[in-house]
């Protein structure tokens, strides 16, 4: 389902967010490069410093800036793989390897699952297969808080619906990304 142009261009240029990805959050096995605004999943453990924001398990990052009122932000991911695209509390755990601190599989988290057949949805471990075919790997994505609404977007020349979910949210939220091994993603 295609949008409104008018509404697509208020979407990027209106509420466009700039956002840098945050190290102390990032597990090892993510590197981080451009200037904190691509994550790549590597095999060898990049170094960080201990830090109590990082997830130890899950090759997860977190974004260093929340996300307050209406914003958009457009990703690109690349690579063999799947990557996870979400929005998240603060709070979500993230020591161990239980599944809870995956993004998605909680109720402290939203995320958009891409691969290169199938886009889901997954939020509070229940997970929706979508019916729309990825076109790009160009995903969009906008916020509205007061609204309570989280949209993703497939952008190429146009900009495609993919999902809009209808909550409440009650914290402030923070972008991340779940980078499967061989992926990368880069914030545009």
């Amino acid at each position: 389902m295609e949008e409104n142009p008018g509404l697509q261009q208020d979407r990027r240029n209106v509420h466009a967010c700039f956002l840098t990805l945050d190290p102390n959050t990032a597990n090892t096995e993510l590197r981080l490069s451009e200037e904190n605004r691509k994550v790549t999943c590597v095999e060898d453990e990049e170094w960080y410093p201990d830090h109590p924001d990082r997830f130890d398990y899950w090759e997860q990052v977190l974004y260093r800036e929340s996300v307050c009122g209406r914003c958009y932000w457009e990703i690109e991911w690349s690579g063999d793989y799947s990557v996870c695209i979400s929005v998240s509390y603060k709070s979500i755990s993230r020591k161990g390897q239980r599944v809870e601190c995956v993004f998605g599989h909680n109720d402290q988290s939203w995320s958009l699952f891409c691969s290169h057949s199938s886009y889901s949805f997954k939020h509070n471990k229940i997970q929706t297969k979508l019916p729309v075919e990825p076109i790009s790997r160009r995903v969009g994505v906008y916020v509205d808080v007061s609204a309570g609404t989280l949209s993703f977007y497939s952008v190429s020349d146009t900009m495609s619906l993919i999902h809009t979910e209808k909550t409440t949210f009650t914290q402030t939220l923070y972008p991340g990304f779940y980078v499967y091994y061989g992926s990368s993603v880069k914030l545009c």
